[in-house]
């Protein structure tokens, strides 16, 4: 259960108050269109919250900053397959997971293609590989190593030491893969 309750405060602009019936605490998020979320637990009044995102004006404000960051950086990236119809897309993903699990001999149980905002892919114990649709986007190497360290989790359900270097023998430097798939995050958005 929730409710919202929202206000424009100065210096910061939008802000959006939740009462969630699980929250454990304060819980602070700007957004990418630089509004913010404040999460807060039941038991926890608006004007405490609204102390608390008071308090945080200069963290908010270098948040808005790194956003606007990664918009230009975005902004500047190439990017892939964009006028593919979903369909297709759906098709060329699942025939690329098909290869790569071929080629490395990985085997999976089900395929899910999802248009997600805040991971490129997953894979759940039973392993089930889950693959956000908007992976068409990126280039052919990113795209493959999110699809291989998917592929992977089928093997290692964790990120410990040895997952990553067994992806390592797979992608060559999986960590520097990984920090500019993060470059592309916007993109889900």
């Amino acid at each position: 259960m929730q409710s919202t309750h929202s206000e424009i405060l100065p210096e910061i602009g939008y802000v959006e108050y939740v009462h969630h019936s699980r929250a454990r605490r304060l819980r602070l998020v700007v957004r990418p269109d630089h509004t913010v979320r404040v999460t807060i637990p039941r038991t926890l009044s608006i004007r405490r919250a609204r102390q608390f995102v008071l308090a945080q004006k200069s963290w908010i404000h270098s948040q808005r900053i790194k956003w606007a960051t990664m918009k230009q950086q975005h902004d500047r990236l190439p990017i892939f397959n964009e006028h593919l119809s979903t369909r297709a897309a759906r098709n060329l993903l699942i025939k690329r997971l098909q290869e790569l699990a071929d080629t490395y001999r990985f085997s999976y149980n089900r395929v899910f293609i999802r248009n997600q905002r805040t991971r490129w892919g997953s894979c759940s114990h039973a392993n089930n590989i889950n693959l956000n649709i908007k992976l068409i986007k990126l280039p052919p190497e990113l795209r493959d190593y999110v699809i291989l360290h998917e592929l992977m989790h089928t093997r290692i359900k964790n990120h410990s030491p040895a997952f990553w270097q067994e992806l390592n023998h797979l992608v060559g430097n999986a960590r520097l893969l990984d920090r500019h798939l993060k470059t592309y995050r916007i993109s889900m958005l």
